[in-house]
């Protein structure tokens, strides 16, 4: 009895090897099945939208007035690497307020999550992202790293002896983030830091309340460099895939983001990253994004996916459209909105 019992298990592993590389290949299979579905519904979005001519590039920022208004790309980017693409995804714009996710988290790996509640905020002003009367209303708090007050405040906490070991750490974090080395624009930061007196004098009355690490017109100068830097759609998807991995490259296997704060950085994106339109945009598609003046918006979809796209024309609260509505159809359509499961 016991011989044949053991005979009957050796039976068992031996079909069991067998069996298991068809096992793979069918749980692989629908992996690909998985991302034929994603490519077919990137694709469908790309041409549902790439002839939508509504909204308008920035103009406040004579560069970005400039740029192609018919650039629209849309790349996602899977937790394990894969990139799916459609449209113009090599064409480059400023990165500008997307670059404040990078250096929110920067700060919180130097300083801790805490740190950046305590010392920033996590809440929506409820004010425009360079409102001035928010700071008062608040007490001196910024309020969240996203708008322009704390997004310059973060800057100046990130450690540094001066303004230039600052710049290059932040720039080498957005690099780590792209997995490579990200072009600075030299035209728009030229266009820009000629005219940020209003972000100076935000920087001002941060320092005046004691909420800046480091020379409050320095850090805004830092700040408009970081805000100056090109992407593409292909750059942001990659960034944001290392939010949607728990902190860690894809590409690169590089651990940015300790885990634990990540959900932390994704919440303060749900409720302040489309500036004042953050709840309409929570609404729609119950996910964490953030969005810039340049035309770029990164979505992420925690523990699945990023979703980038770069369309220059805004709407009236500074988000691109084309981007928008793209996403939203990605979202949808495949069922991606968390608070619909």
């Amino acid at each position: 009895m016991v011989r044949s019992k053991r005979w009957l298990l050796v039976w068992m592993l031996f079909f069991g090897a067998l069996l298991l590389p068809m096992q793979l290949e069918a749980r692989d299979a629908g992996q690909v099945l998985d991302k034929v579905k994603i490519r077919q519904v990137v694709q469908e979005a790309y041409e549902k939208f790439k002839n939508d001519d509504s909204g308008k590039n920035a103009d406040y920022i004579k560069a970005l007035a400039e740029v192609d208004p018919k650039i629209f790309g849309i790349a996602v980017v899977l937790r394990d690497g894969t990139v799916i693409e459609a449209g113009d995804t090599k064409s480059k714009v400023s990165i500008q307020s997307l670059s404040k996710v990078f250096t929110a988290a920067l700060v919180m790996q130097e300083h801790g999550a805490e740190f950046l509640q305590k010392k920033i905020g996590a809440n929506a002003t409820g004010l425009p992202f360079n409102s001035i009367i928010a700071i008062e209303l608040h007490h001196g708090s910024a309020s969240n790293p996203f708008v322009n007050a704390g997004a310059i405040q973060a800057t100046s906490w990130v450690k540094a002896k001066d303004s230039k070991e600052r710049w290059a750490k932040i720039k080498h974090n957005m690099d780590a983030f792209a997995g490579h080395t990200l072009e600075f624009n030299k035209e728009v930061y030229a266009s820009e830091v000629n005219d940020n007196k209003r972000n100076q004098a935000i920087a001002k009355l941060m320092d005046a309340y004691g909420r800046m690490g480091s020379d409050p017109l320095k850090a805004t100068t830092v700040y408009t460099k970081q805000c100056s830097v090109n992407v593409n759609a292909r750059d942001l998807g990659i960034m944001g895939s290392v939010l949607a991995n728990h902190g860690v490259n894809p590409l690169t296997g590089k651990r940015l983001l300790k885990e634990a704060y990540v959900p932390r950085l994704l919440a303060v994106m749900a409720t302040a990253g489309l500036y004042d339109n953050a709840g309409d945009w929570l609404y729609q598609t119950g996910s964490p994004a953030k969005s810039g003046v340049g035309g770029g918006l990164l979505t992420v979809v925690p523990g699945k996916m990023a979703i980038g796209v770069v369309s220059p024309p805004l709407d009236k609260y500074g988000n691109s459209v084309r981007a928008q509505k793209a996403t939203i159809y990605i979202i949808n359509k495949l069922g991606l909105n968390p608070y619909a499961k």
